[in-house]
């Protein structure tokens, strides 16, 4: 996610991070009527009606509420903020997605990238209008092995509801999904009859899972093509060596280092990546990595080289 400005939804508000949904909306009406650009006097109205409006618009949704609320108080307004990895995961939302529609409403940076383009306003598909329940939609977090072999995975999301009070509270149900064999990230499942029961009679809505995956501690997803960096020594790099190599599938490899090799030299083992279609590739990033100079010994084995093989790799610098 791009580097945005962060804005204290509260603070915009002037009310408390417990507020009840009463002193929330009691607290706009205020500010709205203050700031309406056909009525107020203020030289910056309608910059700060609008500020008031995105504000309302995700302190009023419990959903939106809830995922904001576990940023904590973050950086001070205006300071540079990216969303965490994780962001909005384990969250069900209203409607179908970021994406599934347009809005029109002028939002800043820092809500778009929390909630996509289409979260403002757009209430998904109600049940009085079509007969069926709204759609809802959420972001999960995957191990990579999930989509190199597929299969049933438990998920808990958590739905959070206005109590009797006022206040948000969070209810929890668990998921059991198909997980598809190649999936991958930003891709979504759809889980019928799993979003929202309708006002009436009628079919309950869709939940449609949006997938990322988690940061895993050799590969890096690219699209489908996964990546490991992996150190060398500077000989194997030089003179060539045939080493072992882990994959993604858990498989250790006999990999051909070419000599003359560099650091960032990219070797492809074709088809190897996600098993989506067409499959990804996996790529080994070579990393040069020098022996510690800790002892005599080593010391001396350094300088020796350094007299033996005269090496400037600052000349294409002019130094």
């Amino acid at each position: 996610m791009p580097r945005v400005e962060f804005k204290d939804y509260y603070k915009v508000m002037g009310v408390a991070r417990d507020a009840t949904e009463a002193q929330i909306k009691q607290a706009y009406r205020k500010l709205a009527r203050k700031y309406h650009p056909d009525v107020s006097k203020e030289p910056d109205a309608e910059a700060r009606f609008k500020e008031v409006g995105e504000a309302y618009e995700v302190l009023r949704s419990p959903e939106k509420r809830a995922a904001y609320d576990r940023l904590g108080s973050g950086p001070r307004p205006g300071e540079d903020f990216r969303p965490p990895p994780d962001w909005g995961s384990g969250f069900e939302f209203s409607g179908a997605g970021p994406g599934a529609g347009e809005s029109s409403a002028d939002y800043s940076d820092f809500f778009e990238a929390l909630f996509g383009r289409a979260a403002g306003g757009r209430a998904g598909r109600p049940g009085f209008e079509t007969g069926r329940g709204e759609d809802h939609h959420a972001k999960v977090l995957l191990d990579l092995e999930a989509t190199l072999t597929g299969g049933a995975r438990s998920f808990t999301l958590r739905v959070p509801e206005i109590d009797a009070e006022g206040r948000i509270v969070a209810k929890e149900r668990v998921l059991n999904v198909q997980v598809p064999k190649g999936i991958l990230p930003g891709q979504t499942i759809r889980l019928a009859g799993q979003g929202a029961q309708p006002h009436g009679e009628g079919k309950a809505g869709d939940l449609y899972i949006e997938v990322e995956f988690q940061p895993h501690p050799l590969f890096r997803i690219d699209g489908r093509d996964l990546y490991l960096e992996l150190p060398v020594t500077p000989w194997e790099a030089a003179l060539g060596a045939t080493v072992k190599t882990p994959t993604p599938t858990g498989t250790l490899v006999e990999l051909k280092i070419p000599a003359g090799s560099h650091a960032g030299s990219k070797l492809r083992l074709r088809g190897r990546g996600i098993p989506s279609s067409p499959p990804g590739d996996f790529y080994v990033v070579l990393q040069i990595a020098l022996p510690p100079a800790t002892d005599e010994k080593a010391k001396a084995a350094y300088r020796a080289f350094a007299n033996t093989v005269p090496f400037n790799p600052r000349a294409n610098l002019g130094v």
